[in-house]
Parts: C-alpha cells; structure tokens; sequence
C-alpha cells in the first residue's frame, strides 16, 4: 500500500456531502448550501455569446481584465474598498480563493483564530497548510455573532492570520459594524492577516454589510458569484489584496490553477454589469423562506434565532439522533458538530430550497420526529 501524504491524515470528507451523496429519492434536501435559483437569462446569454465567439481559450491569470475592472467598481461601490485590477485575482470559486491565501501565509506555527461554529472548509485548508486553529466562541446568547472582544482574548505572539465570514454559514448571523471595525484595529495593532470571506454579502436581510478591508490594510477579501447570482457550479470567485499579499497568493493561484474557467468569467462580467433585479427578487425570497422555517422550528420547541443573512438557520436540538431520524422521515439537515465543538446540540438547515418544500419539510419533522 503506497502511503498518503500525512497532511491529508487531519481531513475529513464534507459531512454535508456525505449527507446529501446518501439522501434518499424524494427527500427533501435542507443540507446543501445550494440556490435552488437557475443563473439568470442575461448571463446564460452572455455565456452562450461568449462560446459563439470562440471565447474559450486561456484567459490572463489574474483573469479577464475586464471583469477585474468591473469588480474594481463593485469594490469601491459596496464596499467601499479601493483596490486596482492588478491586485485583483479571478479564481475558481470563493473556495479557491480561501485555499491559495492560507497556502499563501500559513504554515506550520502560525496560529490562527477561526469563530466557532464555523464552515468546515476552513478547518480542512488550514490543516492543510500545517497551522494550528484557536477557536473563538460564537454563542446563541450573542446570535452566533463573533465579537471583537473574545478575538482580543486569544490573540498571541504567534497569531498570524484570523477568518471572517459574515453573514455566516452555518448560522446566517451578521457581523456588527462596531466589531468588524475593532478586528479590523487589531490586525494592525498585532500586525495579523483577516481573511475575510463575503460570499453571501448580497444575501442579508434588514441590515448592512461592513468589510473589514475599509478599515484596515491587512486584508484579503473574497467574495464570488456562486450564491448572490446562482453560479455555483461555473465556478467563479475573486479576491484582493495590498499588492504583497497579491503578488503570494498569485504564485499559489498561477501554479496550481493558471486561470479560471474563460466562458463563466464572460458570465461573470455581466452578471456585475447587467441588471440586479432577479438578485432582488432572490433575496426577497430567501426572506419569506426563512421567516417560515425559522416560525415553524421555534413553534416546534427548537429554539431557533432569526438569522440575519445567508440562507441557513441553526436551531438548539439536543437529539443527538435528530439528522438520522429526519433523514428517515425524508429531510435532510446536517449535525450542528459538523462545523465546531460549539455546533454541538444545534442542526444546520439550508432554506435554499422552495417555499412549499420547506412547508413540506417543516409538517414532516413535526408530524414524524417531533410528535411520531
């Protein structure tokens, strides 16, 4: 038996992916954190153009220029971040983006503070890079809410980079201006890196997005077109930097990538230049669906907060058996434990998923688990 490498021995599969690999025909499927939204026509239009005009050769590394003008423009726009083309990179996904910064800086060492609960993807890459993980409590008395606080506490000399992700997967909490802005004063006062990850930026609900970047120059952000316009198989994220930080992760980006995928990059350029009304109207839905969900969980005891952002709530239900059962009743949710010891007695449910489906969901959990 030719042996792995030992830095695959920390990783484990994606629970969520075991989970949704083993769902049953006709489950109803709450674990994935999919939009259940088609791309919209304009991009699939200018997808389709692109191909007819042979577009499909290898873009610039860095990716189109172009596109990494338009999202110069989307940076300075929403979040109020200055940055040029040249310290922009196109990559393949927001996941891509996250693997080539932490390849990038951190290594054996490093310490590196991760909110917990938080996406599994962020534990696997650092173990990849050989860093060690410091978890910082996000608690449901605080709405899962990372504060600046709690990060000050587990900072040490040996803190090299922390990462962000609001609003949040699993627990669609929004980070505080106040907090963000704070995290942002201590990268530069202990000189760390944040690695912030804006994926879901454009999903949130009565409240507003703050970058970190804005505040503090020791920043990578990331964000991609896979939630806000539905793309998440054409595999197109972006991410910038100061230009040091660039200029490394662009090594990691060249030689293991060279250039992300050319005809969703011309997908990509219109989704930033087109029309936002069907982004609109995907918000708005994901606001109904979560109202909903999150009602019918609290109805049903299982203390649920009213998430602010994404599309995914995180009720408190102690049953350890709760995932399998639901899964045997036809729902599929993923264990709270998938995503950090303090996911431990909660369940993380994807509403990116129809109205009536999750209508649906909600009378068989309750018919079957809750009352069976």
């Amino acid at each position: 038996m030719i042996n792995p490498a030992s830095r695959t021995k920390k990783i484990e599969l994606s629970q969520i992916r075991k989970m949704f690999e083993a769902t049953k025909p006709g489950a109803i499927n709450l674990g994935i954190g999919e939009p259940d939204f088609d791309v919209p026509q304009n991009i699939k239009d200018a997808m389709k153009r692109s191909i007819d005009n042979n577009d499909t050769h290898y873009s610039p590394n860095l990716g189109y220029l172009e596109l990494r003008e338009e999202i110069v423009k989307k940076f300075k726009k929403d979040n109020d971040i200055k940055t040029t083309p040249e310290n922009v990179i196109v990559t393949v996904g927001a996941s891509e983006a996250l693997y080539a910064s932490t390849q990038a800086f951190i290594e054996k060492g490093d310490e590196v503070i991760l909110p917990n609960p938080s996406f599994l993807l962020y534990e696997a890459i650092l173990n990849i890079s050989g860093g060690s993980i410091v978890p910082v409590d996000c608690k449901m008395e605080n709405e899962f809410k990372l504060k600046a606080e709690d990060v000050a506490e587990k900072i040490t000399d040996k803190t090299k980079a922390i990462i962000l992700n609001s609003p949040s997967n699993p627990t669609g909490a929004v980070m505080e201006k106040e907090d963000i802005k704070a995290i942002a004063d201590l990268s530069m006062d202990h000189d760390f890196l944040i690695i912030s990850d804006e994926i879901y930026e454009k999903i949130i609900y009565d409240k507003k997005h703050y970058s970190p970047a804005k505040y503090s120059d020791n920043v990578i952000t990331i964000n991609g077109f896979s939630k806000t316009y539905a793309m998440t198989g054409l595999r197109v994220g972006y991410l910038t930097a100061n230009e040091n930080h660039t200029e490394e992760i662009f090594k990691i980006h060249q030689n293991s990538i060279a250039c992300a995928n050319s005809t969703a990059q011309m997908g990509a350029i219109e989704a930033l230049t087109g029309p936002q009304d069907e982004v609109n109207k995907m918000v708005n839905e994901f606001k109904r669906r979560r109202d909903l969900i999150v009602t019918r969980l609290n109805e049903m005891g299982y203390e649920t907060v009213k998430a602010e952002g994404a599309f995914y709530v995180f009720p408190k239900i102690e049953d350890k058996d709760f995932v399998r059962k639901a899964a045997d009743a036809g729902v599929v949710t993923v264990t709270g434990a998938a995503f950090g010891s303090n996911g431990e007695g909660h369940v993380r449910m994807s509403y990116a998923n129809s109205y009536e489906n999750i209508e649906k969901a909600m009378n068989i959990l309750e018919e079957r688990v809750v009352n069976g």
